[in-house]
């Protein structure tokens, strides 16, 4: 409202002076004219400003015509008048955004420069935003760049969960939000550097990012700012200044920047029309979100007992890649800019925290997941063979331990991927020796040895006791996940029992979880129970969000029990029975959730 009233005000006076000159103008004598009635100059701007000419015989049709230009110029001033106060009306009554963000400021300028209230200038409901990020993880998961690696995830979540339980506990993650909002991560194959919070609690992470991170603390500190990004509601309050928009506008925006990172043809495509584009800028965030994300992320790093040191060097290393030119590949810092005030305000908060010595080499685990990470990034077989190259170099064995065994690990990795097994088995061979004294580092270890294992065509797959849960231990997915491979290869009736029940008691912790349903549902078919492995395929399709996929699932189901073939699914006819009840229950709850979400298209 405040930067539309002195514009209605300029406008109101300008119109009414124009009128009052040509008022003026109407009624002094004038000298005499080459032709009867003179016409208006050209230009909108000079209209009003056009002197009249009086006439004598006012029946002369040329002076009807002068009256009937005066009569037509005041109809056009009092109608720019009645607009601009329609426009301005229109805005104070449909804009509830203005109302609040003036609160919102009144409020903070009587409380001090203090945390913003929660939601502050957002008119987006939690819930609402939740739809919206809803809906853009579903196109994502069906991106071709979507990436569900077991081993990373577990990496990734090895640094994300304590980020949350800090939120939590410095209470920057209300109770609402933590109900309502997803928490996931989504990982991608893609190249370039970059991670994105999306609303409803989902964040994207390229394994672009992943290749470059020095440290866990250095993922740590970006995965903390993301974090503050949503626990803040930084997005929402974004999307109530475009609250004109439709909300699927927003989403196609919001996909379209996501796609231009990749490829700008396909970003502009999906963000058809400069009203579009203009409206996707407003969607970047602003500096004041970036310093209260970077003040926030700090402390929520710090409190999950991550080094505050790997804020300044991930800070220092964006500095140097936008000081290149920019070719794209580092697309975080154009919805993030970096400045030299976000820079100095991390190295300030690093000298007032304990002084303490910090080794900033990366560990040997990290760089193993920074391997995995380029190899998924870059399968191409120039790359892959490039990895060899550097294993036969002669310095490999000058640099240190973490290197090494970084190497090696994407050396075996890109070994397998060619084909070339006895070469990949060598590598991990020469891994195990490097990583014997460390348990983890073990564990990551005979986690390749199985892959290498599944990825061979001509070596029989046996049990492996790295796929086996250790009692008391808690179950890690990247063994599920072998495990469930390896039994459906070998197709032993014992291993697939197993792999069956190791997987269930992890659905029952983690529903969501998309591929431990793909997984589960190839046991249940290699078992023989159709009508559990359809039900698993359904589930797969609700962890993806795609509902009307779904229901098709369990339609196929109900289809089957019809015609009399769930009595064949390898158990007794009461078991079959209980599956058929199932899926009817679960065909009902989703039909619930697709009528949701057609509705919020």
């Amino acid at each position: 409202m405040c930067s539309l009233f002195p514009r209605f005000i300029a406008a109101f006076v300008y119109t009414n002076a124009m009128n009052t000159v040509y008022q003026e103008n109407a009624e002094k004598p004038v000298g005499p004219v080459r032709s009867p009635c003179r016409t208006f100059t050209r230009g909108w701007h000079h209209t009003a400003m056009t002197t009249p000419i009086s006439c004598s015989n006012p029946a002369k049709p040329s002076c009807q015509r002068q009256k009937f230009k005066k009569k037509w110029l005041t109809a056009l001033t009092l109608l720019v008048q009645a607009t601009i106060i329609f426009v301005v009306f229109c805005s104070l009554l449909f804009n509830p955004a203005l109302a609040q963000t003036a609160a919102g400021a009144t409020e903070a300028s009587v409380s001090g420069p203090g945390l913003p209230l929660l939601g502050d200038g957002s008119d987006m409901a939690s819930n609402a935003e939740r739809r919206l990020g809803d809906r853009i993880a579903r196109e994502l998961y069906h991106d071709p760049d979507y990436i569900d690696d077991p081993v990373l995830w577990d990496y990734v979540q090895g640094v994300w969960q304590p980020l949350l339980v800090a939120a939590r506990q410095r209470g920057d993650l209300t109770a609402e939000l933590d109900e309502r909002f997803a928490w996931k991560i989504l990982l991608g194959r893609d190249r370039t550097v970059n991670a994105f919070a999306l609303p409803g609690g989902y964040l994207g992470l390229n394994l672009g990012l992943l290749a470059v991170v020095s440290s866990r603390d250095e993922l740590a500190s970006v995965l903390g700012h993301e974090l503050s990004h949503v626990t803040q509601r930084h997005i929402s309050r974004l999307v109530s200044k475009n609250n004109q928009q439709a909300p699927w506008m927003i989403g196609a925006m919001i996909l379209g920047a996501l796609a231009a990172s990749k490829n700008a043809e396909a970003g502009k495509t999906l963000m058809v029309g400069g009203q579009a584009l203009a409206a996707q800028s407003q969607l970047n965030f602003s500096r004041d979100m970036e310093r209260e994300a970077d003040r926030l992320g700090f402390g929520v790093m710090t409190q999950a007992g991550f080094e505050p040191i790997g804020f300044v060097t991930m800070f220092d290393k964006l500095q140097q890649a936008s000081r290149l030119n920019d070719n794209g590949a580092y697309p975080y810092l154009r919805s993030h800019p970096l400045t030299t005030e976000r820079i100095a305000d991390m190295h300030s908060r690093l000298t007032l925290a304990a002084p303490r010595a910090i080794d900033k080499t990366p560990t040997a685990l990290h760089a193993m997941m920074v391997a995995r990470a380029r190899v998924l990034s870059n399968p191409g077989v120039d790359a892959l063979r490039g990895w060899q190259a550097q294993v036969d170099d002669l310095m490999l064995l000058t640099l240190p331990r973490a290197a090494q065994i970084g190497t090696l690990y994407g050396a075996a990795m890109a070994a397998s991927r060619l084909r070339d097994t006895p070469l990949a088995q060598r590598h991990q061979q020469r891994l195990m020796t490097l990583v014997a004294p460390d348990a983890p580092m073990l564990q990551q270890v005979r986690w390749l040895g199985m892959e290498i294992g599944l990825a061979a065509t001509d070596l029989p797959v046996g049990p492996s006791a790295a796929a086996q849960p250790v009692a008391d231990e808690p179950l890690r997915r990247p063994a599920l996940m072998l495990q469930a491979q390896m039994a459906l290869k070998s197709g032993a009736p014992a291993a697939l029992d197993k792999s069956a029940q190791n997987l269930q008691i992890w659905l029952a912790q983690q529903p969501q979880d998309a591929l431990a349903w793909q997984w589960l549902s190839g046991v249940y078919g290699a078992q023989n129970q159709s009508l559990r492995a359809l039900r698993a395929q359904a589930e797969v399709q609700v962890a993806q969000l795609d509902y009307a996929a779904a229901l098709d699932r369990l339609k196929a189901a109900q289809d089957r029990v019809r015609e009399g073939a769930g009595v064949g699914m390898g158990v007794g006819s009461s078991a079959a029975h209980i599956d058929a009840s199932i899926i009817d229950t679960r065909r009902r709850q989703i039909e619930v959730l697709l009528r949701e979400q057609t509705l919020d298209r």
